[in-house]
Parts: C-alpha cells; sequence; structure tokens
C-alpha cells in the first residue's frame, strides 16, 4: 500500500484501468509519461505498455506504443490512493487539466457515491463469475459518467486495444463504466453481503463460476434501466375547525374566538403514504398502493423488480426509523398510522437527515407551517418601541466603550415570530400540531424546549460590533444569524458603506501642503471615520499610493478637535525614519517632529500636535516609557509595515500592544503575508477584541477559509471588511498615470560545476535526512537542504564560502545579470536598476564583480547604518550610481527608489506578497517610465518548481499563502526528493 506522504507524488502521475474477469480483480497502474519511475526509490514496479498520440496530433488519431515502469494496486487498494490524490490536487490550488491519477480520483467519488446511495445489483460477468455492478443508474448518473468521458485526457486510457491492426485506445466511456464495475464488485465483498446464488457468491473474493445462474442474472439485468426512489407523504385527518378536535391553540389568536390553553375533542391522526418515484422520468409518480395493483399511470417506467426494489429501499429505511418496520409485514406497503410520537421523531433533524441517507424522502402537508427558526438581535438597550424597533438609532459620536448590550432570541414558526409567551406555551404543550394565529403548526417539540431555554445575554460594544459585521454568531457549534438594532444598526450601515464612490469627497486640512488624489481623500475620512468613533483600522494600500500622506493628513485633521488632538506616535523600521521625517516637513511645514531614536532620545517639551518617530527597537526597549505619557497621553499611535507585528507573540508585539493611544493605525501594503492569524494580529492590535481570542478566530474563520470554504472566507470578508481599506495600483481610477509594469521570469541553465555540486548535496542531503529520527533535527536538515541548493543556484562560491573567488565562468545567473545590465546600461536614459537578492553575502560577491567591470553601484542591507541608508538612496535617486544591491529582508519596504526602471530578483523569496513589496520600491507614485521586472530561475532545480507554485499563488485574489520554507520542512522524504531533484533538459 502507498502511504499518506506518497500521495503528492501520485498526484503528478498518470494512470489507467487494466481490466479483468471477475471485475474486482482490475487494477489500477501508476505510470509517468516521460518514463520516470511513478515514485521515487520503489522497486516492485511492473513494465507496462502504453499509448499516446503522436507529438503534435490529435486524440484519437494514430498513436505510438511505449514501455514505462508502472505502481499496480488492486482496484479495492487504489480507491483511497485515488481520492486522496484528488484532494490533494485541490488543496494545492492545481487547477491544470487533471492527471490520469487525478482523473480518476474524480471518477472514484462517483463510484462511491452510487455505492452510498445502495445502487448495487448482482449479476455475471461475461465469463460467467459472480459480479456486482453499479445500478440501476438515472438521468443524473448517466450525465456525469458521460460528462466525465468527454473529460478524460489521453493518459487516463492509454493501455492500447488488443486484437485490433493498429494501436488505439479504448473508448472512454467504456472505460469509465469498466471502472465502476470494477469498484461495485470491489466493495460489497464481505460476509455480510447477502448470497444471491447459494454458497460464498457474491461474498468471498475469490471468483465462483456460477454458469447456471445466467437467466436470473438476465432477469435482473432486465431493471437495469428502471428503478424507482421512495418517498413518505405525510397526511393528516380531522384537522380541527368548528368541530372541535383535541389541539392545542396558542395564545388565543384564532380569530377570537379560542380562549388561550383551550382544546378540542378527539386529536388528529396522522399517517405516511409511500409513494414511487421513476429514476428515468422524475415525472412520473405513484403510491405505493397504485403500483402494486398495476394502476400507476406508467408501470414500465419503474422497471419489472419494482416491488423487490422499494421494499431492499424500504429495508434501509426502517433499519434508520423503526416507524417504517409496519410497512415490511404488510402485504400492500401502502400506508401506516402514525402517533404524535412518531411525528415528533420524525420532525427531528436525526431523524430525517436518516431517512435521507436511505434514500427515502419525507413531504409534509403544504398547508402546515413547520419551520423553526432562531436569529439573535444584538441592542443597545434592550428596549423596543410599538413599532418592534430599539429606540435611539441615532449614531453615536463615539463608541460607549463600557457599555453592555443584550444579545436576546428572537424565534419563529414560518414567518411569524413568537413573542416569549408564545414560546413558552409551545414548550409546556409537547405536542407537534398546534393552532397558532390562525394556522395549523408543526414543530419538534424538543427543538421547541432547546429554544426556550437558550439564555439572554449581555456583549461588549466590540464583541457586538464584531457579531452584527459578520452576520452570524457561534452558539454551541451552531452558527445563528445576528442582527442588530437602534444605533447598533445604524453603526453597522455606517461602517459598511464605507469607500462608496458616490460618497461626497472631504475636504482635505487646510494645513496639508499637497493635493490628494481621490481615493487618498475616501481615505483619510474612513480613518477619520474610525479613529473618532474610538475604533483603530488598517490602512491596506499597495506600496506607493500614499499611505504616509493620508496619515499626516489624518494627523492635522485630528489637530482640529480637542476631542481627538494630541501627539502621534509613529513606530516604524529604522530605514524610514528619515522617509516619515521628509515628508512631514514636505507636507506638513511647521509641524513639528523628532525621532525618538539613539543614546539621546528624549519626550522633554512634546508638543499637543507634535510627531515623534521611533523604531520597533526602540520600542521594544521603552514600550514602559512611551506608556506611560502624562495625560492625556498619545492622540494617535501609527504602526507602520504592521507586518513587523505579525506574530502576536512576539515581544515587539506584546511591547506595541502596551502603549496606549485614543486611536491606534495600522499601515501596510501586505495584510496578510503568510497565513491569516497574521492579520488576527494586526486588526486585534487596533481594534483589541474584534476578532476574539486568536483560537476561536482560527477555528471559526481562518481554517475553513484557508480550507477553501467560500461561506466562512465571506463571513471573515463582512467582519474585517469596515476595518480594513485595501487599493491596488490595478483598480480603475487609483493611479492611471502610473507606467506599465511588465513580469518576466528568466530561466537559466547551470553550469556543469553547479549541477554537479547540486546532484551532490541532493543526494547526501536526503540521506542525512531519511536516517534523521528527530523531527526537530529533520526540519533543521531540510531548511539546510534547500538553502544550500539556492546557494549554489545563485553562485558555487557562495556555497563555498570562497574567500577570493572566481566569479565570472560559474553561474548561469550571473552571466545572465551581466547580459541584462550590458543591455540596460546601454541604452540613452537607462534609469536604474534594483538587483535584489535574500543573502548578504551574494550581494557582497556581486559588488565585488560589478565593480571589477567598472559598474557603479550601491549595496545596502541590515546592517547598514540609518544615516548611511539615506545617502544611498539619495545617490542612487541622483544619478550618482546606477545599480542598487539590496538586501531584500533589509530594504524590501519602505524606501522610495522610482529612478529604476528595472527591478532582478536575483533569487527568490518564497512568498509573492513579499517579492511584491521590493519591486514597489520603484513601481510607485511618482514613477514616470515602464518598470520591467526580472526573476532569474535556475532551470530544472528547485526554484523551477518553486516558480510554479509562486505563479499559482499570485494568480489567487488576495492569496492566503501557505509559510514558505517552514511548510517545505514538513514534506514526506519522497516529496521533498521530487522538490528538489534536479531535473535535466529534454528527461
Amino acid at each position: 500500500m502507498t502511504t499518506p506522504s506518497q500521495i503528492p507524488p501520485l498526484a503528478r502521475a498518470a494512470a489507467v484501468l487494466l481490466p479483468a474477469d471477475p471485475p474486482r480483480l482490475s487494477r489500477i497502474a501508476f505510470w509517468r509519461p516521460d518514463g520516470a519511475p511513478p515514485l521515487p526509490g520503489l522497486d516492485d514496479l511492473e513494465d507496462l505498455t502504453v499509448a499516446l498520440p503522436v507529438s503534435g496530433r490529435e486524440e484519437g488519431s494514430t498513436v505510438a506504443s511505449r514501455t514505462v515502469p508502472s505502481l499496480t494496486l488492486s482496484v479495492r487498494d487504489a480507491l483511497p490512493v485515488l481520492t486522496r490524490v484528488r484532494a490533494a490536487r485541490a488543496e494545492a490550488g492545481d487547477d491544470r487539466r487533471p492527471s490520469g491519477a487525478a482523473f480518476w480520483g474524480a471518477a472514484c467519488l462517483l463510484a462511491l457515491r452510487l455505492a452510498a446511495r445502495g445502487r448495487l445489483l448482482p449479476g455475471l460477468s461475461e465469463t460467467a463469475h459472480d459480479a456486482w455492478r453499479f445500478g440501476p443508474l438515472d438521468a443524473a448518473d448517466v450525465e456525469q459518467l458521460q460528462n466525465l468521458a468527454a473529460a478524460m485526457p489521453p493518459e487516463a486510457h492509454a493501455v492500447p486495444l488488443s486484437g485490433t491492426d493498429v494501436l488505439r485506445l479504448p473508448e472512454p466511456e467504456s472505460e469509465i463504466r469498466a471502472f465502476l464495475g470494477a469498484v461495485a464488485d470491489a466493495l460489497p465483498r464481505t460476509p455480510a453481503a447477502v448470497p444471491a446464488a447459494g454458497g460464498t457468491a457474491f461474498a468471498a473474493v475469490p471468483a465462483q463460476h456460477i454458469p447456471e445462474q445466467r437467466d436470473w442474472a438476465a432477469d435482473i439485468a432486465a431493471g437495469h434501466d428502471a428503478g424507482v426512489r421512495l418517498s413518505l407523504r405525510i397526511e393528516v385527518a380531522g384537522l380541527p375547525g368548528d368541530d372541535g378536535n383535541s389541539v392545542p391553540v396558542i395564545s388565543g389568536t384564532d380569530d377570537g374566538e379560542d380562549a388561550p390553553g383551550a382544546a378540542f375533542s378527539g386529536p388528529p391522526r396522522f399517517s405516511a403514504v409511500l409513494q414511487l418515484h421513476s429514476l428515468t422520468d422524475p415525472t412520473v409518480v405513484a403510491d405505493a398502493a397504485e403500483v402494486w395493483a398495476g394502476s400507476s399511470p406508467s408501470p414500465a417506467a419503474f422497471g419489472p423488480h419494482v416491488r423487490t426494489e422499494t421494499l431492499l429501499t424500504l429495508r434501509r429505511a426502517a433499519a434508520a426509523w423503526d416507524g417504517l418496520t409496519p410497512l415490511l409485514s404488510a402485504a400492500v406497503p401502502d400506508r401506516v398510522p402514525l402517533a404524535e410520537e412518531e411525528i415528533a421523531e420524525l420532525l427531528s433533524v436525526s431523524v430525517s437527515m436518516a431517512l435521507e441517507a436511505a434514500g427515502l424522502h419525507v413531504h409534509w402537508p403544504g398547508q402546515l407551517a413547520r419551520r423553526l427558526t432562531a436569529h439573535a438581535v444584538i441592542s443597545p438597550g434592550g428596549q423596543r418601541d410599538a413599532a418592534g424597533q430599539d429606540s435611539g438609532s441615532a449614531l453615536p459620536s463615539s463608541l460607549p466603550a463600557d457599555a453592555l448590550l443584550s444579545f436576546d432570541w428572537r424565534l419563529a414558526v414560518g414567518e411569524t415570530e413568537l413573542t416569549g409567551n408564545e414560546l413558552d406555551e409551545l414548550a409546556e404543550a409537547g405536542r407537534p400540531l398546534v393552532r397558532l394565529r390562525g394556522q395549523w403548526v408543526l414543530v419538534d417539540p424538543a427543538a421547541v424546549r432547546l429554544a426556550r431555554d437558550r439564555k439572554s445575554r449581555k456583549l461588549t460594544t466590540v464583541d457586538a460590533l464584531g457579531a452584527v459585521l459578520a452576520g452570524s454568531s457561534d452558539e454551541g457549534g451552531e452558527l445563528v444569524e445576528v442582527r442588530a438594532s437602534g444605533w447598533l444598526e445604524s453603526l453597522r450601515r455606517h461602517l459598511t458603506g464605507h469607500g462608496a464612490a458616490d460618497a461626497p469627497l472631504p475636504r482635505q486640512p487646510e494645513a496639508l501642503a499637497a493635493t490628494l488624489r481621490d481615493y487618498q481623500l475616501r481615505g483619510l475620512a474612513w480613518l477619520e471615520q474610525m479613529t473618532s468613533l474610538g475604533l483603530g483600522g488598517c490602512l491596506a494600500d499597495d506600496m506607493g499610493l500614499g499611505k504616509t500622506v493620508t496619515l499626516i493628513a489624518l494627523h492635522l485633521r485630528r489637530q482640529q478637535q480637542p476631542a481627538t488632538s494630541g501627539p502621534t506616535l509613529v513606530v516604524c523600521p529604522a530605514s524610514l525614519l528619515g522617509n516619515w521625517e521628509r515628508e512631514i516637513e514636505r507636507f506638513a511645514p511647521g509641524t513639528p517632529a523628532r525621532r525618538y531614536h539613539g543614546t539621546a532620545r528624549s519626550l522633554e517639551g512634546l508638543a499637543d500636535g507634535e510627531f515623534v518617530l521611533t523604531t520597533y527597537g526602540t520600542m521594544r526597549l521603552d514600550a514602559g516609557r512611551l506608556a506611560g505619557l502624562p495625560a492625556p497621553g498619545w492622540g494617535l499611535v501609527v504602526a507602520d509595515e504592521a507586518q513587523h507585528v505579525k506574530n502576536p507573540f512576539s515581544a515587539t508585539a506584546r511591547a506595541l500592544r502596551t502603549v496606549p493611544g485614543r486611536a491606534r493605525v495600522a499601515l501596510t501594503g501586505t495584510p496578510v503575508e503568510n497565513n491569516l492569524s497574521e492579520l488576527w494580529s494586526v486588526l486585534d492590535w487596533t481594534t483589541p477584541g474584534l476578532l476574539g481570542r486568536l483560537g476561536t478566530f482560527r477555528r471559526r474563520y481562518a481554517q475553513a477559509a484557508e480550507g477553501g470554504d467560500p461561506a466562512s472566507a465571506e463571513r471573515l470578508a463582512r467582519l474585517v471588511r469596515p476595518f480594513l481599506l485595501r487599493r491596488h495600483k490595478s483598480d480603475p481610477g487609483i493611479a492611471p498615470e502610473l507606467p506599465p509594469k511588465t513580469e518576466t521570469d528568466r530561466t537559466v541553465s547551470l553550469t556543469a560545476e553547479q549541477a554537479g555540486l547540486y546532484e551532490a548535496v541532493v543526494r547526501e542531503g536526503l540521506s542525512e535526512i531519511s536516517g534523521s529520527g528527530d523531527d526537530f533535527a529533520r526540519r533543521g536538515l531540510v531548511v539546510k537542504l534547500l538553502t544550500s541548493l539556492k546557494q549554489i543556484c545563485n553562485h558555487p562560491a557562495q556555497y563555498l564560502k570562497e574567500d577570493a573567488p572566481v566569479l565570472t565562468g560559474r553561474s548561469g545567473k550571473l552571466e545572465l545579470l551581466d547580459e541584462l545590465l550590458e543591455a540596460i546600461l546601454a541604452e540613452e536614459d537607462p534609469g536604474g536598476v534594483l538587483v535584489f537578492t535574500q543573502y548578504v553575502q551574494m550581494a557582497r560577491l556581486l559588488e565585488r564583480h560589478l565593480t571589477g567591470r567598472g559598474v557603479p553601484t550601491r549595496f545596502l542591507h541590515g546592517g547598514t547604518p540609518v544615516k548611511r541608508r539615506e545617502d544611498m538612496v539619495r545617490d542612487f535617486q541622483n544619478g550618482a550610481a546606477p545599480v542598487f544591491l539590496l538586501s531584500l529582508k533589509a530594504a524590501g519596504t519602505g524606501l522610495n527608489l522610482t529612478r529604476a526602471a528595472h527591478v532582478v530578483h536575483y533569487d527568490r523569496w518564497w512568498n509573492p506578497a513579499v517579492e511584491d513589496q521590493a519591486t514597489d520600491r520603484a513601481y510607485r507614485i511618482g514613477q514616470d517610465r515602464p518598470v520591467q521586472v526580472h526573476r532569474l530561475i535556475a532551470e530544472g532545480t528547485v526554484e523551477d518548481r518553486i516558480a510554479g507554485m509562486l505563479q499559482r499563488k499570485r494568480a489567487l485574489a488576495d492569496a492566503v499563502l501557505g509559510s514558505g520554507e517552514a511548510a517545505l520542512t514538513e514534506l514526506s522524504d519522497s516529496e521533498l526528493s521530487d522538490l528538489v531533484a534536479l531535473r535535466r533538459s529534454g528527461a
């Protein structure tokens, strides 16, 4: 058997069916069209002759055969492999044409659904052996089978037909039917299978040759194209009108004639009528009594074995609910009387789901309302006026942080909302049929009692706001609809309307020495709205769209009102201190700004409207001092490049949470770099408590959303959208003057030295990893292997850590970089070139190499002093050096390098969001020339495979990314081998 670790490699393999007689002996063969083994390291492979269309020709034209190694499994053993293969492709976001293995995984789902519905018939194979098959198939089943056949890739039916003069592939539909037959014949092979022809036939795996049963099998086969499904029609007799039957009347609202609690004599009578529905013609429905009497409208539509099929389905349904047992012993299974207790059982969710699974649907009388629904209303005061609305619906000027809001249950039957008294009376009646406000109502008494026992409670303002924005609340594992009333509903409408295109644009502060664009004015209005309410927000515009100037405008606007004025603390990376200082001086001249950084840092003489600029490191050291600012304290606290606090458990994030302010704003171009927990960390800082506890957030939203559940993703979007404003450069009307950006992946071949090193490191690394028994040590070895391979792809000298290396002629990437720079710098007005690498050592090698070639450079890395950084940026922008070498981690954010017209990613950071941030150093507002992005990729290596993965991730809108190298440490040995193996050209 294959192991779970072998599934991802098999997901990329082809697979074919090798039919047999009887069908349960059929096998699935996994193989690869390139002739490589389907799984690395396996010895027990079989030769397989396959045929595929000649290159360049259409399917069905001339084919050519070849022999490839294959892994073969019995159909029974292959089932879990094929289903997991399909799931593995879905989890990886792989939406390309399915491989042969993934295709048969889809066919498995059809087979398993048929088996779950009991669509199994006994019969004989062509050689008269006992064989189960699926049947009868309804129209939807046949349509799905034909759709699968139309989508079958050539490699899924590539075993050539025998006995023909030319090589031909089998017909897709016949292959799928053969596969379904093999699955059907393999699944019920247990002692529990009822022998249809005596002995162990149809129960044992060994083939039973029973030619004497041909006539019986032909009789069974005659019903293959017909069939039935069952339903129960619930009827109620003796509904009271004026004749007075004993049924509770709730609240005396029946035309004013019935007193509360009044009852009539003689209860109503319930019965269940068995109905049959044709599978081949859904319009044909008949009562069982009609079918048994031979008077049904279209008897041929049900097939010749309708009674047997009906009793088989009825037996399964009776096993799920014993109220149907009397039908099994009746001469005609037409009707069964039901007591009120049995009606109550049928109304319960557990019984109805069990009957549905057994193939029997329940139809209730249309004149009886029976749906009990619940939702919650959150109201500020809990007081409702005559119209049912909370008083005090005006939007508050600021949120009452300490207020407790009422979380009250509302229940309804059909469209009728129940009062508290009505709910109590329903629960006390304990009957499934009651009279409510002039209509008859069927309800599950147990559900009514559970609803009555739910208690109202109190919520904080932030918890209440989170619930009404999400539109639902998790109550004991059940998602319940939540509505708002009063000023909370006004606030919800106000928040969810932010950014409306037709909203009037606000005026910018008079003290701002800039003209804000329309989208920046809308961002200012949104920030002002959120902060004035006492809520925080995350401005997550793309890099280069002017988040800094928008925040400066917000600071100036807040100084105009005493309730919001005060100093603003900006926490940012060290490389951005100078940029903030220059932007404040440029856009808010006369506004005081100080650096709280270095040994002479001080808060003495702090002005009310002053900016204080500090770094994350300094803030972490001086959190107590910054938090102890005398009243009224910070008017605004800003976290720039807020992804620096994406880990909520880091010392930096914990320290930032201790610094209070009247409002908090996060600025970042990448609110999510790796997973949704990072989004929680940012928004829980800006608006504490909004998303609940991290564990609850992960369970309720993140895990399902990251797993592809659209409903969970939409609930999360409704909750966070009002607190996160995100605009992209590509959005209509945002930055129409930006020039085009062209992105190119440039693949290069490894040199002979690189290829030799690469293969040796792969061989030694995998051997060391496979021998490691400790998970922690293994993860370290995987990271070491990946790092070594990336360095070899860059340059052998980086991996070998050579002190005085010869650089030319040894690296395909370096040769391509030389060619690119030569072509770029030969242009009349080339602009500048940014070269990013994640390795400082590699950047030093590039600096040495380019200097030797006479190319002036600047080199910025994490150890560069702040003052020196500012000088380098100025030199590059002024044209003093055409090439700027940058460490990706140290220079991927915050810098404004619009002189650059070319961006080169010498090596890949395995996260598209981080690469995009680096590119945006050049592609931002102020750029007036087209930007070309060059990504260098070593062909056939781990970089090549990762590039494909990143391309799929980048194609998903606002994708939730994996965790880069950390996730790769969890790969199995075979998965890791497939990832890092060197694929040479033509292999």
